[in-house]
């Protein structure tokens, strides 16, 4: 029989979760219940449970963050110094840290310090806690330090026996080193990730969990190095993966209390293949297939936050639509791809966080879609912006590589030889093979506009060698275009068909209306020279088509008001 004591605690516990419980809930008299246990002076467990039940509450319920904050903070100091009070102190500790983290960062780190020391007989908040201090030093860019936390818990769920917790830590870690560059350091976390994995005999929800991480790894380290042709079967693995995983029941199975942890819900991890299937499918240059799996995955985004809006499902959104923007500017739909920029706009607008991880990307959208619209001076204006807003290499080399099309269409040789050391292809800083490709082509391009055609050339068929060798299609088919020109402005113009004729093949395959055109004003003139009336004159309604599809869709484009984004470089986004 309970104390009396425990009696009056147990029974304004039991008001306060009555009326949090009410339908509607009387929060007001949930806290006036919670708060009467320190009219009694509790016993110091009792206290400390009290005020993390109290944070819990306000931070639930109401917008009094500063209240809550004060709650937690007395739970924590409270509850240190009680041995076997985990789940208060370490929960308290966790909370309290997350608040802190969202004002200033640095006051988080010290509770979380503490707290892992005070943690390491507790397999699963030890584990908990480190993942939340490596996320922290992660977010301030500490990849250094955010993954030698990672490896001190990979480390540590081994010595515990949480084996899939060990697998978790160590794909984290890889994706850290992917996301610092370390190639070479990725590449052995996968194999060592990979070969726990098929050593491991745990649960069948766990064991599927942690092979569509892995895949999420190997797929991701393909596409950031713009290895497009390796990674076609590691990402059709993935997607038979991530069905069998959305069909298994989400059960945590294993002996250790620290195999509990997930990357993300399954749910989420699902948009992320649909995510990582459109990036492979643009930078492969399969348009349509992009455009399908974005609405798809739109839809089910949609769907989820009807459900809970998770910030997470904004940054799945706004990629989604960075990669479906680059594509429809492909295809030559500018107004659907200004549209689109303009929805990117609006999701960044709600969030200063989003606006500032995505700010260079959106400049460089906008870059390309005014290179579309042949505004060359706002295009300069945005890769300027990019790149004076971004530190991420690869970015930097793209819009570089950009920014040097724009000089060489303005006839600008000087500077567009101040920005040649950057986009040398042979020194280039960025490790992504289809960059280095793109490099190439630029420097084939800037050799054909000055008339040195045996330069070019030269440079085209690296670009060709290393499209061809990873499926890279629209470089592809540029560069043949390309070829197909200098070979007729050389007068050889059997040379110029062979290269012409594919490109149209594989341009009307992606589509790429711009090289569509192209294609059909060389074609047009090889006819004319052949003396094949027909096919000349069929090249040329040809080419009337798309230059007339591609003027109209200009046209609308620069009338609508989104159209002044081209303007915007810095501060609010003005629309």
């Amino acid at each position: 029989m309970a104390s009396s004591q425990d009696a009056w605690y147990l029974s304004l516990l039991g008001l306060a979760e009555y009326f949090r419980a009410s339908s509607p809930p009387q929060i007001k008299l949930c806290i006036q219940c919670l708060q009467a246990v320190f009219n009694f002076k509790p016993p110091q467990r009792v206290e400390a449970r009290t005020h993390l039940q109290l944070g819990n509450i306000l931070l639930s319920h109401t917008k009094n963050i500063d209240l809550a904050k004060n709650h937690l903070e007395q739970a924590w100091m409270l509850s240190q110094p009680i041995s076997t009070f985990d789940d208060v102190k370490f929960e308290a500790a966790s909370i309290l840290a997350e608040l802190e983290q969202q004002n200033q960062i640095s006051a988080a780190k010290p509770i979380l310090r503490k707290a892992i020391e005070l943690s390491q007989h507790n397999v699963y908040w030890h584990c908990r806690l480190i993942f939340q201090l490596a996320q922290i030093h992660a977010i301030e860019k500490d990849y250094a330090l955010a993954s030698s936390l990672l490896g001190v818990g990979v480390d540590y769920a081994h010595i515990s026996n949480a084996h899939y917790t060990r697998i978790l830590f160590l794909l984290s870690k890889g994706m850290l080193l992917l996301i610092d560059k370390k190639l070479p350091e990725v590449h052995t976390v996968i194999s060592q990730a990979g070969h726990l994995i098929e050593t491991w005999t745990g649960g069948a929800y766990q064991r599927e969990y942690v092979k569509v991480c892995f895949l999420v790894l190997q797929v991701c380290h393909y596409l950031m190095g713009g290895q497009i042709k390796a990674v076609k079967p590691c990402l059709k693995q993935l997607q038979q993966s991530i069905q069998v995983l959305v069909q298994v029941d989400d059960v945590i199975t294993g002996p250790s209390q620290g195999d509990m942890f997930l990357w993300l819900p399954k749910e989420h991890l699902y948009i992320l293949v649909y995510l990582l299937t459109v990036m492979h499918s643009m930078q492969a240059g399969y348009m349509e297939k992009a455009q399908k799996y974005t609405d798809k995955a739109c839809v089910y985004i949609e769907k989820l936050k009807i459900l809970d809006n998770k910030p997470i499902l904004s940054v799945f959104q706004l990629m989604l639509l960075e990669h479906i923007i680059m594509c429809n500017l492909v295809m030559g739909n500018k107004t659907q791809a200004l549209q689109e920029i303009s929805s990117a706009t609006a999701l960044c607008k709600k969030s200063p966080r989003l606006l500032e991880a995505h700010g260079a990307q959106l400049h460089t959208l906008l870059g390309l879609y005014s290179m579309s619209m042949d505004c060359l001076p706002a295009a300069e204006a945005q890769f300027l912006a990019a790149l004076n807003t971004s530190q991420e290499r690869e970015l930097w080399t793209f819009a570089n590589l950009n920014l040097a099309i724009v000089y060489l269409r303005g006839k600008r040789d000087n500077d567009f030889n101040s920005l040649f050391d950057r986009i040398n292809p042979e020194n280039l800083p960025s490790q992504t093979h289809s960059l280095k490709a793109a490099a190439y082509y630029v420097h084939g391009l800037q050799a054909f506009f000055q008339a040195r055609y045996n330069e070019a050339k030269r440079y085209l068929r690296e670009t060709l060698k290393m499209a061809n060798a990873e499926d890279l299609n629209r470089l592809t088919s540029g560069s043949l275009v390309l070829l197909g020109h200098i070979f007729l402005s050389l007068g050889n113009s059997r040379e110029s068909m062979n290269m012409v004729t594919p490109a149209m093949q594989l341009a009307s395959k992606i589509p790429d209306v711009h090289v569509q055109l192209w294609a059909s004003a060389v074609l047009k003139d090889l006819h004319r020279i052949c003396g094949d009336t027909a096919r000349e004159n069929e090249a040329y309604q040809r080419h009337v088509s798309y230059s007339q599809t591609l003027r109209n869709d200009q046209h609308n484009a620069s009338k609508l008001p989104q159209h002044c984004l081209i303007y915007w470089t810095k501060g609010d986004i003005p629309i």
